[in-house]
């Protein structure tokens, strides 16, 4: 099935460069695995490299890389499209731009676990 049909919600969101290095992706790794579940995974630890998923959509990072552990060692544990590599105070501006209370006194774990849990509200929001 063609990339485009298969394209997530989130990631139809997002700006043109999000969705077709989804696509890019995505289209390879059927190429190279098959449709299905690895091929998912594949395109989107390639979108984590220069994306991060903020609330309902995806938006460009400031610099390029992983975002998570588990988009370099292909372990399945991610921080579902949270820049978990970026800095403390990148985080902290994301949790506000999320409307994220108690920010200011969270750590690092804390604030990507509350950025996850909004990112999840506002996706799940965004399907209704």
């Amino acid at each position: 099935m063609p990339a485009e049909q298969e394209l997530p919600t989130t990631v139809r969101r997002s700006p043109k460069k999000a969705q077709e290095t989804w696509m890019a992706a995505h289209d390879s790794a059927v190429e190279q695995y098959g449709e299905g579940r690895r091929a998912h995974m594949t395109a989107f630890s390639a979108l984590k490299h220069t994306f991060e998923k903020i609330g309902d959509h995806w938006e460009p990072k400031s610099e390029k890389g992983p975002s998570d552990q588990g988009a370099k060692d292909r372990s399945g544990r991610t921080e579902e499209g949270v820049n978990a590599n970026a800095t403390k105070e990148h985080l902290r501006g994301v949790a506000a731009e999320l409307d994220i209370r108690g920010r200011s006194k969270m750590t690092k774990q804390e604030l990507v676990d509350a950025i996850k849990k909004a990112n999840r509200r506002a996706t799940a929001k965004a399907r209704r």
